[in-house]
């Protein structure tokens, strides 16, 4: 059966997508909220460089960003002396990563503007700073309300990955494109990565929503 055929070397791809998938949503994470909380801020050094990057990384291609990275910085590192050339899963996780932490920090920047004022003006009464109302008041608080945006994130920036085929990276897409090349066979492969596509969809929908319940528990206890 031909599938039996193509399923190791698409099994290799999944394991490199899953893998990009993972370091990419990882490092996106922290860069939601380093951005988010900046945006959040009152200080304007602080505020208006991450609502700039926000908005360059909201408002351009993936594909784009993906490809200056990959093939632009490094002309770029030439011109000042500097090596810039990125290994393509480097580059992939990086582009990914900056694309989904500019969407994440909305999402970051929304949650801590929606903690009850009330709360704040506590904090402030029991002469809390501004860290300490943010870790202890705010984010506890707002956490669980980001995690269904972060859990669609997350899928979103899965399928994302099959970008990085175009920069030669070996993930599920291009080791699909390879054997559809050699085989022809268009229906089997397409439809065997649309199927594997979903069940990984599936499985970080699944793991998502674990971590949003662990994350809320604390509103039941």
């Amino acid at each position: 059966m031909p599938f039996l055929d193509y399923l190791p070397a698409l099994l290799q791809g999944a394991r490199v997508t899953v893998e990009l998938t993972l370091y990419s949503t990882v490092l996106g994470a922290l860069v939601a909220f380093g951005l988010g909380i900046g945006r959040h801020s009152r200080r304007a050094w602080l505020n208006v460089p991450c609502a700039v990057i926000v908005e360059i990384f909201r408002g351009t291609s993936l594909l784009v960003q993906l490809f200056w990275i990959y093939f632009a910085l490094p002309v770029l590192g030439e011109l000042v002396g500097l090596n810039l050339r990125l290994e393509p899963m480097v580059a992939g996780t990086l582009a990914l990563a900056l694309n989904i932490g500019a969407y994440g920090a909305e999402v970051v920047r929304g949650a801590l503007q929606a903690v009850p004022t009330e709360q704040l003006e506590a904090a402030k009464a029991l002469d809390f700073s501004g860290r300490q109302t943010l870790w202890r008041i705010s984010l506890p608080q707002a956490l669980p309300e980001m995690m269904p945006s972060f859990g669609n994130l997350a899928i979103q920036n899965l399928k994302d990955t099959a970008l990085v085929s175009l920069i030669s990276l070996g993930d599920l897409a291009f080791r699909a494109e390879q054997i559809r090349n050699f085989t022809q066979d268009s229906t089997t492969v397409y439809t065997m990565l649309l199927l594997m596509y979903f069940g990984m969809a599936l499985v970080l929908s699944a793991l998502m929503s674990l971590l949003g319940r662990r994350v809320g528990a604390w509103r039941n206890a």
